[in-house]
């Protein structure tokens, strides 16, 4: 199976943004360096060092590189050119070293004016005082070659005038999360180092000031989103590992205000990139999983959420939003109500009958009508702590399930579309829907567990009619190769073309394409078509294929991708192939829900023909117990 394309991306085919340490740092350096406003957000455009504002330490990291390499001494340096403490020490040097060298020739001028050479620092000292806006006091600079991030960020308390010492305890919380936070990676497959950077990135354009928290505790913004996150277990989200702030009794000392604050943070970043799907990278549970979900950037999630009018409300909207993943969500929770209701001994689960592994009495062993009744007795007593035992089992079996859904739906594009094509490979059938509408459904064959149908989404584009059919080499060599002369006699056509052997059945009644093919060319060389092989679609397991869809009903398919009358799709069949492209390009998803929520609010539940499901719930159960 081909690899996921790295460029020309088809329709949900999306890369991770894990947010580098350069783009955090980038982000932070006007804050630090330009004089930018200290009280506002990280904004979004601060994806590249190009977009940010010329001020002097941009303009020498934008310098001409040297011709040579860079002195010893400067080599030795931290990478980064900019005074941003501990971020400066989080920096990989090989991913930033393009930031660094640009300073060799403009290092010697950076003495500031009046200072003697012993006063002078291999690294550019950058202004003393980063000024905000006229309501917000100076944020000194902390010192480069400290070891720590140390406590100059003092500002005045408002009112006083005596200095605020709030800032100065939040660097010194985000010293300690970027530095010395060891905890096991709450994000899963996510960056962590990076969001913790991307964190103090936020709070260093802010100032050092808190959000979520003051003197007096939580905050309205903070009260919300503590109370989103300790909801995540409705979405099945794990935030247990992170020290969240339970309760806080005011009045708060400075510390105890940046240490809930820095940990608050901390839990909208894992909320998010978690919900937006960073716990699994979808390639590594299996190569069907050719889908990249667009993880939450942590910076513009914590902005993003400090900005919202409702930050709870914003927080939860990092869950994917289609109404499946919302109705199996709704089901989890049936399913946590009827485990919290059931007790040892009740008689419904009682009701689930004979259990398999219930033990086995022998009448030889018991004699006349005592001994049947001790053996219904003790056959009862089993049941009574068995069946709810079996019950929780199956209960637990089922939760882990539709968790697993949950965690795939975060792998599909948030925009799926309107108008749209959906294949679920488990349930065998395709579905053309606007909205969530469905316009018409079809049973469909799809590839065999030793030729899966890849899982991604794409954009179809035509429809060819009478298609012939070019024999990919993998069935060339395995089916056609061995008897080529058999099928060379039902009309394949057969030629070598520099050594390599091609196979074409041309159109026909027996083309193995049928009829119709539905186009949306892609990597994995996957497509929907037509079969003459009617009798498939009967079969209740319908894995069946080398790897592409086969319709059931290509002709309805048809009609409505390309808006066609009934009358002139029949004129169009039979003769040569012919490629008619849709209006416009129609969003197809190729999925696998082996859990979902049917119209009238039924769990269904399909086979795990590939054993996805089941990959996904224990990499997602081992991870909770991490």
């Amino acid at each position: 199976m081909n690899a996921p394309r790295k460029g020309n991306m088809g329709f949900g085919q999306r890369t991770r943004r894990l947010a580098p340490l350069q783009v955090c740092v980038a982000a932070a350096v006007p804050g630090l360096a330009g004089g930018a406003v200290a009280g506002g957000l990280v904004s979004r455009a601060l994806s590249r060092l190009a977009d940010i504002p010329a001020n002097p330490l941009i303009e020498r990291l934008n310098a001409p590189r040297p011709n040579g390499p860079l002195p010893a001494h400067y080599r030795s340096m931290p990478v980064v050119p900019a005074d941003l403490g501990a971020f400066q020490r989080l920096a990989d040097r090989d991913a930033l070293t393009a930031l660094a060298t640009p300073l060799g020739e403009t290092l010697a001028d950076t003495t500031p004016p009046g200072a003697t050479a012993a006063d002078a620092t291999p690294a550019w000292s950058p202004p003393p005082t980063v000024v905000g806006p006229s309501s917000a006091p100076p944020v000194p600079i902390p010192n480069a070659n400290s070891d720590s991030v140390p406590p100059t960020a003092v500002v005045a308390a408002p009112g006083t005038g005596a200095p605020d010492p709030v800032p100065a305890a939040m660097a010194e919380a985000l010293d300690r999360l970027i530095l010395r936070d060891d905890r096991a990676n709450p994000l899963g497959a996510g960056d962590w180092g990076a969001a913790r950077a991307a964190i103090g990135a936020f709070y260093a354009v802010r100032g050092f000031q808190p959000v979520w928290v003051d003197g007096d505790g939580l905050t309205t913004a903070g009260r919300a989103v503590a109370a989103q996150i300790a909801r995540a277990p409705q979405d099945g989200l794990t935030v247990s590992g992170l020290s969240l702030p339970r309760k806080l009794s005011a009045p708060l000392d400075p510390a105890a205000v940046a240490a809930a604050e820095v940990a608050l943070a901390s839990g909208v970043v894992a909320y998010a990139e978690q919900a937006s799907g960073s716990r699994l990278a979808p390639w590594r549970v299996s190569p069907v999983f050719a889908a990249r979900p667009e993880v939450a950037d942590p910076g513009e999630a914590l902005a993003e959420t400090a900005a919202a009018s409702d930050p709870g409300a914003r927080l939860a909207a990092f869950n994917p939003p289609q109404k499946g993943y919302q109705a199996l969500r709704e089901a989890l929770r049936r399913v946590d109500e009827r485990a919290e209701g059931a007790t040892p001994g009740d008689n419904a689960a009682a009701d689930l009958g004979a259990v398999s592994d219930a033990p086995a009495f022998s009448d030889d062993a018991l004699v006349g009508a005592a001994a049947r009744t001790a053996k219904a007795r003790a056959h009862r007593s089993y049941l009574a702590s068995a069946a709810p035992a079996a019950a929780r089992r199956a209960s637990a079996r089922e939760r882990a399930a539709i968790l697993a859904n949950m965690e795939i739906w975060r792998w599909e594009p948030r925009d799926m579309g309107e108008r749209r094509i959906e294949v679920n490979i488990p349930d065998f059938s395709v579905a053309v829907m606007d909205g969530d509408r469905m316009v018409m459904s079809s049973r469909v064959v799809v590839g065999k567990p030793d030729t899966p149908t890849t899982v991604f989404s794409d954009r179809m584009r035509y429809v060819l009619i009478n298609p012939s059919w070019e024999v990919p080499d993998s069935i060339i060599k395995k089916e056609i190769a061995p008897r080529l002369a058999h099928f060379t006699h039902l009309g394949y056509e057969v030629k070598t073309v520099g050594g390599r052997l091609i196979v074409r059945q041309p159109p026909g009644d027996d083309n193995a394409l049928g009829r119709l093919a539905f186009m949306f060319p892609n990597d994995h060389a996957i497509y929907l078509h037509d079969t003459p092989a009617r009798q498939l679609f009967a079969e209740d397991m319908r894995a069946l294929s080398h790897g592409c869809v086969r319709v059931e009903d290509p002709e309805r398919l048809a009609e409505i991708v390309l808006n066609w009358p009934e009358s002139r799709l029949e004129a169009a069949i039979g003769g040569p192939e012919r490629t008619v492209f849709l209006p416009r390009p129609l969003p197809i998803h190729i999925e696998y829900f082996t859990e979902f929520v049917d119209a009238d609010g039924t769990l269904e539940e399909r086979p795990d023909v590939y054993g996805l499901t089941q990959k996904v719930a224990r990499i997602l159960s081992t991870k909770s117990q991490d």
